[in-house]
């Protein structure tokens, strides 16, 4: 996050938290016409986890409850100069990783990486999250540990295992595992009773 992004998350993180939610992470993307201050909330982990309970998840009035809480608390407080738009979402499939703690929680998982100062020749890279040493994530680049101070990185998110979530597109022509079957199913008999083969 940028230092007005940490900045803002710091200001309404306890208000946020007030209402039974987390706030993960401020994106904050100033601009001639107005700054955008993107929130990402959800349900905090510990609650996603309870044993025989439904798993509670962020929707649409989870998302204008935090805008109007939020929206007061930013007249008062002020931190932002000039006009901005304000944008509450929910982290989604591709969630962005902000702290050590969410690369932690996603260990194994694909990500999509962007740093703030080069390193190795590098500013972008998606590779697995391998581990967690001190203030840094480690990525597994092509079976190379890839280490990154956590300052480094301008924006991460989660690359999702489109397989595992069983919506893996599928490759036309091979007629292998995995392919779908797009024709629709008819009782209509072959006109002249023969089968032709693809």
């Amino acid at each position: 996050m940028t230092d007005k992004a940490s900045q803002i998350s710091d200001l309404l993180a306890p208000t946020v938290a007030s209402l039974g939610l987390e706030l993960l992470g401020v994106e904050y993307l100033p601009s001639p016409g107005g700054a955008i201050v993107r929130l990402y909330i959800d349900i905090p982990e510990a609650e996603t986890s309870r044993e025989g309970e439904a798993p509670r998840s962020v929707g649409i009035d989870e998302c204008e409850a935090v805008s109007r809480e939020v929206s007061a608390q930013l007249d008062v407080e002020d931190p932002i100069s000039g006009n901005y738009t304000l944008e509450v979402s929910s982290p989604g499939i591709d969630r962005p990783l902000f702290t050590a703690a969410h690369f932690r929680r996603f260990l194994g998982a694909s990500a999509k990486v962007v740093l703030r100062l080069p390193q190795d020749g590098r500013r972008r890279l998606q590779a697995r999250i391998s581990g967690i040493e001190d203030d840094a994530v480690v990525f597994d680049l092509d079976g190379t540990a890839f280490t990154v101070a956590i300052d480094n990185i301008e924006k991460a998110r989660l690359v999702p295992d489109w397989a595992a979530l069983g919506m893996a597109p599928s490759r036309p022509g091979k007629g292998g595992k995995g392919e779908k079957n797009t024709r629709k199913p008819t009782n209509k008999p072959a006109a002249d009773g023969s089968s032709t083969a693809e």
